[in-house]
């Protein structure tokens, strides 16, 4: 696989999403929980997604409570917890594994092609981020510190 637009995952709402569906998109994905110390970069991230949608930018969470039990809820409660606390209307896929033996097919992808610190695959904790360029190919990892503002200018590039 080449491009992440062979792949395919549940939104929220149970309803499927397909990649594809992206294509000619630059990607921001993040593995993020309702109860982490990073939790508030859901306001960043919502403001660069206002920011750019209008040029190609879309932000995706996936909601993962492998780290800390950090994320507990349902799909309604993670949904709830996003809208009201951060007004988040990019969308929100289903809770899912991002490392270990169930790490879901999306997340197998962008640590296979954007290796962490060291060459590590594993995803460490939540609010890793993934930039995903019009291609379907990743451009760069960043770590969860990474707050969103930083990543402005390699968007930029990106959408360019």
């Amino acid at each position: 696989m080449t491009t992440i637009y062979q792949l395919q995952a549940d939104l929220l709402s149970g309803k499927q999403k397909h990649f594809s569906d992206y294509e000619g998109q630059v990607l921001l994905i993040v593995n993020t929980a309702s109860k982490c110390g990073f939790t508030p970069q859901f306001a960043g991230l919502e403001k660069l997604y206002e920011q750019y949608k209008a040029q190609g930018l879309e932000v995706l969470g996936f909601p993962c409570n492998q780290f800390g039990g950090q994320d507990p809820g349902t799909h309604a409660e993670i949904e709830t917890f996003c809208q009201k606390n951060y007004g988040v209307s990019f969308p929100m896929f289903a809770k899912i594994d991002v490392k270990g033996p169930e790490a879901h097919p999306i997340f197998r992808f962008l640590t296979r092609e954007a290796k962490g610190v060291l060459g590590t695959q594993s995803i460490k904790w939540n609010f890793t981020k993934f930039l995903v360029g019009r291609d379907g190919k990743v451009i760069a990892r960043y770590a969860p510190t990474a707050k969103p503002e930083t990543l402005r200018e390699d968007i930029e590039r990106a959408l360019a």
